[in-house]
């Protein structure tokens, strides 16, 4: 909103221009002496209001406070005297002041009141016509706004309708349907006019029907002839095709090299196709043009760590951080270049850094794997607990991924972890779950069960618990009917699970059905061809005196994971039996 400063106000009101360009307000006849509030005022000698133009001079106190108000943010008294001014003096120019600050409010009532006084006062500006459209269609006036619309474009020729569309994405589908008939029945009196067409295959989208869209525009060459429909029917052709997307935005920046939308969405196309050296020379021509948009330089740090030049990357990223030093997306991305750059110190010190955010707890994950890397899981726990003490809203969060850090190669340590995360933490069930596997590693399966026995009372219908206890018992051969009932009390709640099936499928191995079991592990095995899932699958059918195929699945499966020890583990058994 444009104010005026109070020094200079005296002046303004003279040349007749406090409202900024507001035709309305005319020259007065005389030279005014600067206002003074009406209190202070003498009264005239003449029993006539004196007028400075249009306007009794209560009306210029008025403005001249609202512009004061303005200055001083408080645009709530600026609108009062606006929208009461607007309404006794009928001024277009105060009707369109009036208007803007309520936009700038997000008053609605006001603004749409104050649109069509614009419109009763000067019916043939095409901005008000647009106005009060744009107003009326955020109403759910659709009707009025196209009759609106319609007026603008007999009385000018031209105007835009896209709006119109875009205020309509949040309504129903019989406002939707109205409003295209409406469209349809305007594009038949105005054949030519592109923008009916663009606004029609906009509608037409938000309603799910992307091929009629697609088929108007493309029966409407011309449209593409604006960048708004460049960029629509690259969307929608996108759904299809992204290279085509990509060739109809490099035809539409030949005609309007420019335009940034243009740029920015081959920009985009090209990263979905996995073409980042294109894409790399969009961003560049983006960031040239626009040196001061964080952005922009995030974009490109990333593809070049797509491209693997970390060195490059950094010097993106950290331009991003000096343009927007709060953006922890692109701290978070140095670390990583850093450390694709061979600088982990650097990385450890970068996402140290991150103290807020959704980006906290990633890159401590970060920090957790490279310090164990660096063997220094004393250095991670101090981290860790640093954080704890300085972040106590992500203590829970923060010990679990401590504890999964530690758990592959330091399970005592983890196990101590755990046990201090359910001081904190007593009834979190996945605490419980990850110290129940650290149990497991350990060699203790009455610790195991016991964790997994408290989630299950505590959650009947935990599936995840329920089949972790029954495939321990199944795995360990033991009390075969009571796994039997928990696993298939999981498969119940998670039918398509293939951990459950695998497991479901290993209880009936062990309780000797070996074609149920089968059966079982060949679907687990197609949905998750896990390296546990195969060696299961290849014992049953190596049971069955199916060596061959099962020594096919294994190789299959050692081609996926050459580092399991559980499948030659599960050979040499049977081999040696």
């Amino acid at each position: 909103m444009k104010v005026f400063s109070a020094s200079t106000l005296p002046a303004l009101l003279t040349a007749g221009l406090l409202l900024g360009g507001c035709t309305s307000l005319s020259q007065p006849s005389a030279p005014a002496a600067p206002v003074t509030p009406p209190s202070a005022i003498e009264e005239p000698e003449v029993d006539t209001p004196v007028t400075y133009g249009r306007f009794q001079q209560d009306t210029l106190y008025e403005l001249l406070t609202a512009e004061i108000a303005g200055q001083r943010n408080r645009f709530d008294l600026a609108l009062d005297n606006y929208l009461r001014q607007a309404r006794s003096t009928r001024d277009a120019g105060i009707s369109e002041r009036a208007l803007r600050v309520a936009e700038f409010l997000g008053n609605e009532p006001a603004a749409l009141e104050m649109a069509r006084l614009w419109v009763e006062v000067a019916p043939q500006d095409p901005e008000a016509l647009r106005s009060a459209a744009i107003h009326l269609a955020r109403t759910g006036r659709h009707e009025q706004a196209m009759d609106m619309m319609q007026r603008a474009l007999e009385l000018h020729g031209e105007t835009h309708f896209d709006f119109l569309a875009l205020a309509a994405a949040d309504t129903d589908a019989t406002t939707r349907n109205a409003l295209l008939d409406s469209l349809e029945r305007m594009t038949q009196r105005f054949p030519d006019n592109t923008q009916l067409v663009f606004a029609r295959a906009l509608l037409l989208q938000q309603a799910d029907r992307s091929a009629e869209a697609l088929a108007l525009l493309e029966d409407h060459p011309h449209t593409d002839d604006a960048p708004p429909a460049i960029l629509l029917h690259s969307r929608l052709v996108a759904e299809q095709d992204s290279e085509e997307a990509a060739e109809i935005l490099y035809r539409g920046l030949e005609k309007f090299p420019d335009d940034t939308r243009l740029r920015l969405m081959l920009a985009r196309t090209l990263v979905s196709e996995g073409d980042f050296e294109a894409a790399r020379v969009q961003y560049e021509k983006l960031a040239r043009d626009n040196p001061d948009e964080p952005d922009l330089q995030l974009s490109l740090g990333l593809i070049e760590l797509e491209l693997g030049h970390a060195s490059d990357a950094v010097i993106h990223l950290q331009n991003t951080l000096q343009l927007a030093p709060g953006n922890n997306t692109a701290r978070y991305h140095l670390g990583n270049a850093y450390l694709e750059a061979d600088r982990p110190e650097d990385a450890l010190l970068t996402w140290q850094s991150i103290d807020n955010g959704t980006e906290l707890l990633t890159s401590r994950v970060q920090m957790a794997r490279l310090l164990l890397e660096q063997g220094r899981p004393a250095a991670l726990q101090a981290q860790l607990q640093q954080d704890r003490d300085q972040h106590p809203q992500h203590g829970l969060a923060l010990f679990q991924i401590e504890i999964e850090a530690l758990l592959p190669n330091h399970p005592e340590l983890a196990i101590q972890q755990a046990n201090a995360a359910l001081q904190a933490y007593p009834n979190d069930s996945n605490l419980l779950y990850s110290r129940a596997m650290l149990h497991e590693m350990l060699g203790n399966p009455r610790g195991l069960e016991e964790d997994l026995g408290n989630i299950i009372a505590r959650e009947p219908d935990n599936a995840m618990a329920l089949n972790a206890l029954g495939y321990t018992l199944a795995d360990r051969n033991e009390r075969l009917d009571e796994a039997l009932a928990l696993i298939k009390r999981a498969a119940a709640l998670d039918p398509n699970d293939p951990a459950i099936q695998d497991s479901l499928g290993w209880v009936y191995y062990r309780l000797g059905e070996l074609d149920r079991a089968e059966a079982l592990l060949r679907d687990a095995y197609a949905a998750y061809p896990d390296q546990e899932v195969a060696a299961h699958l290849g014992e049953v059918l190596w049971r069955q005196g199916k060596e061959r195929e099962a020594r096919k699945i294994w190789r299959e499966a050692l081609e996926h994971s050459p580092d399991s020890q559980l499948i030659p583990a599960t050979r040499d058994r049977l081999e040696a039996e």
